[in-house]
């Protein structure tokens, strides 16, 4: 089975207008006959995006026209593949109780969910981590130093795995290494090998799924996946299951990577 878990769609406010049917269509002459679209949720009212053009997550006033989208094609397809209707759900450290609401409200009509952290808290400042090089750069001079923003990164993976946020949790985490992103652009080496290696440990401790995610490969300042490849040896190792995601945001991206991971998926 050919699966891709991690797709966004024109609902994305900061991705592409390719329709969802191009996807699809080009999923099947891919060969995959297992796909997840999982757009970004909307982000909690009360929560302030920090990106410019504040478009992270979904607008609210979208979500029922994505579901209903989603919902048509699967009866569309559904004698050509079997697509899955997600969402990829933001941890952010202090919103618990808004997104646990939001599962509750919404994760009845999911069969797929990505739990990811994007967004770290310093100094009751909230900032994008992965949004641009200059970004992370103040992140870092907030967080006191490059390693110590690793490490608040690890801390709200950590958080994120083991916070209770409902029946309808996520049981998968999403690039667990998206910290990595810049770091070809930073010339810091950081030994995270320790972190890494307890998020998947915790992981596989309390039943999550891996993202195993391609998406960094395509960036010019990582250069691997989310995790790199070696963990993702460990990750297998442990028994944890895992889900191929291309991550992607237009319909180029789609399934970009795959075959780099093949062997691990198997």
């Amino acid at each position: 089975m050919k699966r891709d878990g991690h797709i966004h769609t024109p609902f994305c406010p900061h991705g592409t207008k390719d329709s969802t049917e191009l996807y699809i269509e080009k999923a099947i002459k891919s060969g995959f006959t297992d796909i997840s679209f999982t757009e970004h949720a909307p982000l909690p009212v009360n929560f302030s995006d920090p990106t410019p053009n504040k478009d992270s997550g979904m607008n609210m006033s979208q979500l029922s026209l994505y579901i209903e989208e989603i919902s048509h094609l699967k009866n569309v397809y559904q004698k050509d593949i079997h697509i899955r209707l997600g969402l990829e759900v933001d941890f952010i450290a202090g919103f618990e109780k808004e997104t646990r609401s939001f599962l509750d409200e919404f994760g009845p009509d999911l069969d797929d969910a990505i739990l990811s952290v994007h967004f770290l808290q310093v100094n009751n400042r909230y900032f994008c981590c992965d949004f641009s090089q200059d970004v992370f750069a103040v992140l870092s001079a907030a967080s006191g130093s490059i390693e110590a923003t690793y490490e608040l990164y690890y801390n709200t993976v950590d958080a994120s795995i083991q916070s209770d946020l409902g029946q309808f949790k996520p049981k998968r985490i999403g690039h667990p290494t998206l910290i990595h992103k810049f770091q070809l652009a930073h010339n810091e080496t950081i030994n995270d090998d320790s972190q890494i290696r307890h998020i998947l440990q915790l992981m596989k401790k309390t039943g999550c799924e891996l993202d195993v995610n391609g998406a960094g490969f395509s960036k010019t300042d990582c250069q691997e996946s989310y995790p790199p490849l070696n963990y993702i040896e460990y990750a297998k190792s442990l028994g944890i299951p895992l889900v191929f995601g291309s991550d992607a945001h237009n319909v180029n991206g789609l399934h970009k990577h795959y075959e780099k991971f093949y062997t691990y998926l198997s």
